[in-house]
Parts: structure tokens; C-alpha cells; sequence
């Protein structure tokens, strides 16, 4: 009886719309609106999207498909992209401030001045990945993430210090 419960309340507090992807706001965004502040696009399909200058500041995108993406100069400070696939985006001049990059895979991205102040990027596989005139990277953030010798860092920092 305890688990069935339990199976009931995880059932009724995981379908609640606040963990879904907003269908509304993701339209929105591909239709070309500037601006989507704190925006729930959850699980959103961007593959191939053209969003530079885009402010997505604070918006969750969490398991977003950004594949080759081309995301300049757009604003990402404080988003959610843990477990993204940001597989060949293009990333140049982009805020990435305090985002969430947890899991998110990067490979094979360019990063050419972004900047990457205060980013978690616990997880986050950079194999290949531009961040050679990326700001605000740290040697610290790059102990918790997985690079290797195609990895591309800025002057003084090293992918020897990465997770293998």
C-alpha cells in the first residue's frame, strides 16, 4: 500500500506542468522573438536554429537539443542547460554567466569569446570543443569536466587537469 502511495504522489508531482516543456514559449522562440526571460524550454528541439542575440537568460533548457545551433552573442547567464546536446553549436560572444552546464555535452563547439564566468560544468564534455579566446574559465571548472588533447583552452589553462 506504501508503494503504490508513493508511486501515485511521484505520478501526480512529475506530470505537474511547472516539469513539462512549454510548447507556447518554444514556439516562440523558433518564430523569432528576442527575448524569452526565464522561459520553461524543457527538452526543446533548436538543432540547426539560428538564435544569436537572443535573450534566454534564466530559461531552462534542460535536455534541449541545441545541436549545431548557432547561438551568437546570445544571452544564456543563468540558464538551465544541464544534459543539453550542444554538439557543433556556435557560441560566439555568448553570455554564458552562472549557466548551468552540467552533463551538457559541447563536443566539437565553438565558444570564441564566450564567457564562461561562474558556469557549472560539472560533467560536461568539452572533446574538441573552441573556448581558446572563451572568458571567465577556470582551471577549477575544468576538473570537473572531460576534455582531451583536441580540447582548445585559453592561454594558461591546461586539458591535462580535466577528468579522462
Amino acid at each position: 500500500m506504501k508503494r503504490a502511495l508513493i508511486a501515485v504522489a511521484l505520478t501526480t508531482f512529475i506530470g505537474l506542468p511547472a516539469f513539462a516543456q512549454d510548447a507556447s514559449q518554444i514556439a516562440t522562440v523558433k518564430q523569432g522573438a528576442a527575448s524569452c526571460v526565464g522561459c520553461n524550454l524543457f527538452q526543446a528541439d533548436f538543432s540547426m536554429d539560428d538564435l544569436s542575440g537572443k535573450n534566454l537568460s534564466g530559461s531552462r533548457l534542460r535536455q534541449s537539443n541545441l545541436e549545431v545551433a548557432t547561438l551568437d552573442k546570445a544571452n544564456l547567464s543563468k540558464a538551465d542547460l544541464s544534459v543539453a546536446n550542444l554538439f557543433g553549436v556556435r557560441m560566439q560572444g555568448t553570455n554564458l554567466k552562472n549557466a548551468n552546464l552540467k552533463d551538457a555535452t559541447l563536443v566539437g563547439g565553438w565558444f570564441g569569446g564566450a564567457d564562461f564566468t561562474g558556469a557549472n560544468l560539472d560533467g560536461a564534455i568539452l572533446s574538441g570543443a573552441y573556448l581558446k579566446t572563451a572568458r571567465g574559465l577556470t582551471q577549477a571548472q575544468l576538473a570537473t569536466a572531460h576534455c582531451d588533447a583536441s580540447t582548445e583552452l585559453p592561454k594558461g589553462l591546461s586539458p591535462n587537469m580535466c577528468k579522462r
